[in-house]
């Protein structure tokens, strides 16, 4: 359509919010249908959340903020920082955007030109090589495989850097495969780091609280503080605190930066709802005692789901350190054929027919950037990841 623009054909739709609406659009049909595609807490926000932001509405904070957050909420973030990353930051280097995603967009609108490259690990997440074309930037996806654990050695890092390189993009538990960086994991790559001070560092650290078996995390500006001048610390209240819906996100960085990234929102979206932001400032101020029930609820649903897909023929799950997604191999059923005749040429292929004949939705691998694999999201009951898994076991069995 020539009316359209050309930048709409850099990119593609989100693959992720497309098999969320495909799940739905058969549910509403009629169809037993299991949705794994939503990367979405299935519990309730905090009640404590709740009545904070009832109170702001109660008490007639519902007019426009300043663009990038209301000082009590860019205070919260300060003290968050340094109380759980020992990472101090004063709040004239806090933005708030609408969501996480808002705050990693409008720093790559704010820093790149055209012929900029911005290395993202793959598997990664659905956005980040899009929001990087859309911004005019080049992305350089570098592939973290199964046999690391999905984890970037220093050695790809190093060989990845060019003179064109403007940003790494670092996400730790990974969306989409779960796997976290030791603190020595991340040294090895902040080591590489320090020696290409062209190079920024952008830490998508969303699922920061969502970790298991004793696991520390860590970011980067905390592990290296030589690398604090050129890193933008990016989270949010989605994951942890059940707030997806609340779209709240934010980061620290640069002065500088955190000023380009506010002129950017200014002409945009302007400030993120004024409620959700007081609610906010409860979930990051007030109590977090039910953060560990929320992480012990997680871990029974990670060990229940990779038990069961590795008990699946043809697929190998490896066990990830955090987050709430698995990301399963589908080798062993290449090539397979369905009792319908659809031969499994790819994870593409595989996650359409899966949905066809069991009514169980996954997010197939190329989106992400390494195939052949899938997502599949175990944010929800046990119930239904065993019926999901049970699922995915007797399709499996039964390609020839």
């Amino acid at each position: 359509m020539a009316f359209l623009s050309d930048t709409l054909a850099r990119v593609k739709p989100s693959a992720t919010i497309a098999v969320t609406n495909k799940a739905r659009e058969l549910a509403a049909a009629g169809r037993d249908v299991i949705g794994l595609g939503a990367g979405e807490p299935d519990f309730d926000t905090p009640e404590n959340i709740r009545e904070a932001a009832k109170r702001a509405i109660d008490s007639g904070k519902t007019r426009y903020t300043a663009v990038d957050g209301i000082p009590e909420l860019k205070a919260a973030i300060c003290a968050k920082f340094l109380r759980e990353n020992g990472l101090t930051y004063t709040p004239a280097q806090v933005t708030v955007g609408t969501g996480g995603k808002q705050v990693l967009y409008n720093a790559l609108m704010a820093t790149l030109n055209p012929g900029d490259e911005v290395i993202v690990p793959a598997p990664y997440w659905v956005s980040y090589p899009d929001m990087v074309l859309l911004a005019g930037g080049t992305p350089v996806p570098v592939v973290a495989s199964i046999e690391t654990n999905f984890k970037l050695t220093p050695e790809q890092l190093e060989a990845a850097i060019t003179p064109k390189t403007k940003w790494f993009i670092f996400n730790s538990p990974s969306n989409p495969t779960g796997a976290a960086y030791s603190r020595d994991e991340l040294k090895g790559l902040t080591d590489v780091l320090m020696r290409h001070p062209h190079v920024w560092v952008m830490s998508d650290d969303m699922y920061e609280h969502l970790v298991f078996d004793d696991f520390e995390f860590v970011t980067p500006a905390q592990v290296e503080p030589g690398l604090y001048d050129r890193t933008l610390t990016c989270n949010g209240v989605s994951k942890a605190y059940a707030m997806t819906g609340w779209r709240i996100g934010y980061a620290a960085g640069p002065v500088a930066l955190i000023k380009a990234i506010g002129t950017i929102q200014s002409q945009s979206t302007s400030n993120p709802s004024s409620v959700s932001q007081w609610a906010a400032v409860e979930a990051l101020s007030g109590p977090q005692d039910f953060l560990p029930g929320f992480r012990k609820a997680f871990q029974g649903r990670r060990d229940l789901v990779v038990s069961m897909l590795n008990q699946a023929k043809g697929l190998r799950c490896p066990r990830p350190e955090g987050a709430f997604y698995v990301y399963p191999d589908i080798s062993g059923c290449i090539g397979k054929a369905t009792p319908g005749g659809t031969v499994i040429t790819n994870d593409e292929v595989f996650a359409t027919a899966l949905l066809e004949e069991t009514g169980v939705a996954v997010v197939f691998g190329a989106a992400f950037g390494l195939s052949p694999n899938f997502r599949v999201s175990y944010a929800t009951s046990d119930e239904v990841l065993r019926e999901a898994c049970a699922r995915i076991q007797r399709f499996c069995a039964s390609l020839v």
